[in-house]
């Protein structure tokens, strides 16, 4: 593969991260508990979701070797 190809998939999967990141952490079925001073968050949504983006990408970059 040569390094202008890999600089093209990079860029991509940087725009596709930079617009989603305002969603990052705003998911419905992330969970947060407030109580008082402290504050406990469980990001359980947006890991899934993470896991399922950085899946594809890899998939995809891995039938292109």
């Amino acid at each position: 593969m040569d390094f202008g190809r890999i600089l093209v998939i990079m860029g991509i999967v940087l725009v596709i991260i930079g617009l989603s990141w305002s969603f990052i952490g705003k998911l419905p079925g992330d969970i947060t508990f407030k109580k008082g001073n402290t504050t406990v968050y469980f990001p359980i949504v947006t890991s899934i979701v993470i896991s399922i983006i950085l899946s594809l990408i890899f998939f995809i970059i891995g039938r292109f070797r």
